[in-house]
């Protein structure tokens, strides 16, 4: 719902719930890392940091005994360290004369920017989630510290895309990341897996998704010819909201009405061997 911060909050009725239920659908239709990234939270608008452990060491098989007695280091103990958690947020205007009109026509107040807002911030969202933020020393899945990574052969071969899928998919086996995988690329890349594939009927990608069965996808915020191929779970990473997506009025201003769409967010990621990051 709209936090007011003045008296003058145009919005009545049903106004509120049908402008926070606009900028969640169009944030929605952007989000790409919450399609397979787990959620912590929400923990509070007021929670500005949470603990973020990294688990550098591959884990250990269970032991197995008959009595349970035997001595086995337990999961869990890496490294912890605290994550500033950042705000999110893009502002929006409604002019008066636009209500006035809407209200003298009894038809709905247009809110297409406070969607164009929400679709800013989602991508705002996506680029914190795969690039993370330097100045906050945020990691991203992209550059994370301890991460695979893979040199990739050109795309526009027949074969290539499954055969690089696959030479990664061994690296994670091989690093104790046994899956379910979830793949993001560049939508160059993605453009290219869908043709079909040599010596079959049935397109590239297609056969990739029977590899990478959490999910295929394509994100602009990801640097051309380059992408991730990551282990989900949440014992692997995930995002940790303190507020998620809301919409605040910021009270009159020359009679027009700005509001604010934003959320409170940080990726998490605590088993870096979980990611592989490739490029061209």
């Amino acid at each position: 719902m709209a936090r007011a911060i003045d008296n003058d909050m145009p919005l009545r009725g049903d106004d509120e719930e049908r402008l926070l239920h606009e900028l969640i659908q169009a944030a929605r239709r952007q989000l790409v890392g919450r399609r397979f990234i787990e959620i912590y939270g929400p923990l509070g608008a007021g929670v500005q940091g949470v603990p973020a452990e990294s688990y550098e060491q591959q884990a250990e098989l269970a032991e197995v005994d008959q009595l349970g007695e035997e001595e086995n280091e337990a999961f869990g103990t890496g490294v912890r360290r605290q994550l500033t958690i950042p705000i999110l947020y893009k502002d929006f205007i409604l002019h008066w004369r636009d209500i006035e009109l809407a209200r003298q026509l009894e038809t709905q107040i247009d809110f297409s920017a406070g969607a164009g807002a929400a679709a800013v911030v989602a991508a705002k969202e996506d680029d914190l989630i795969f690039n993370g933020n330097q100045a906050l020393d945020i990691e991203g899945l992209v550059n994370a510290r301890g991460r695979l990574t893979h040199l990739i052969e050109d795309w526009a071969e027949h074969g290539r895309p499954y055969a690089d899928v696959v030479q990664m998919t061994t690296k994670l086996v091989e690093a104790g990341q046994y899956g379910p995988y979830a793949m993001v690329v560049h939508p160059v890349l993605y453009a290219k897996m869908l043709r079909v594939h040599q010596g079959t009927n049935v397109l590239e990608i297609e056969h990739i998704r029977e590899l990478v069965t959490a999910g295929v996808f394509q994100s602009p915020v990801l640097q051309e010819n380059s992408g991730l191929l990551v282990s989900v779970g949440r014992q692997n990473f995930d995002l940790a909201i303190s507020e998620d997506l809301n919409v605040s009025y910021l009270g009159a201003e020359r009679m027009n009405h700005p509001f604010r769409v934003y959320e409170c967010l940080v990726p998490r990621i605590k088993r870096p061997s979980a990611i592989c990051a490739f490029a061209l």
